[in-house]
């Protein structure tokens, strides 16, 4: 009789050591559960803060790019340009041009890059809408002129074209604006663009660059 009490005691005994110890992983788990959300939640929130930020500093570098000149911008009074529909050729006081009577139908210019010359009655009816022009002759390196055809083939409302007999290798127009640009890496490229693409000196916003001709 006694044994059996014994035998109870110890079962008893080693049940309630097994809760324990079930007991005390449930509580690791859970602590470790619990440290595991805390740690993904504070990355996440640190990531989005991080995010937002670089947002919030990009968008500032954007609006201070926007109202700082461009350096040795070219412009013209834009009151000035024709903007009439013609269907004959039009002589330009600028190369390219930047403004001025121009045909009904404009390039397409959702990014598009052609690789030979443009019409420039077509081209500056793009510029009436909104778009930055890229030009280029033979004197322009390789490089630059691929890494210019990415940035527009990423921008809607660009385009860009070779024109051999303008002055610079590399040059950008907008209605009524133009730079000409050492390498694809200056800093006004961006510059122009972020100002430009749609920008505050376009005569019809919002017009598309689509449905026009393309080459």
């Amino acid at each position: 009789m006694a044994s059996n009490k014994t035998a109870n005691a110890s079962r008893k005994a080693r049940i309630e050591e097994m809760r324990r110890a079930e007991q005390a992983r449930e509580r690791r788990t859970r602590f470790l559960v619990i440290g595991l959300s805390t740690a993904v939640v504070a990355g996440l929130v640190g990531f989005g803060s991080y995010v937002l930020l670089k947002e919030s500093e990009e968008k500032e570098q954007k609006a201070a790019q926007a109202k700082a000149p461009v350096k040795e911008e070219k412009s013209w009074d834009a009151k000035k340009l024709g903007r009439d529909h013609v269907t004959k050729a039009v002589s330009y006081p600028m190369k390219p041009p930047v403004g001025g009577d121009h045909s009904q139908v404009w390039m397409n210019c959702e990014g598009d890059v052609y690789k030979k010359a443009i019409p420039e009655v077509n081209a500056v009816h793009s510029l009436e809408h909104g778009a930055v022009w890229v030009t280029y002759n033979d004197k322009a390196s390789d490089g630059d002129v691929k890494k210019l055809a990415e940035k527009v083939g990423k921008t809607p409302y660009s385009l860009m074209s070779p024109v051999e007999d303008q002055a610079g290798a590399l040059m950008l127009s907008a209605w009524g604006k133009q730079v000409t640009v050492d390498s694809a890496t200056d800093p006004r490229v961006d510059q122009f663009f972020t100002k430009y693409v749609q920008g505050p000196q376009t005569p019809e916003p919002g017009a598309a660059c689509t449905g026009g001709m393309a080459q």
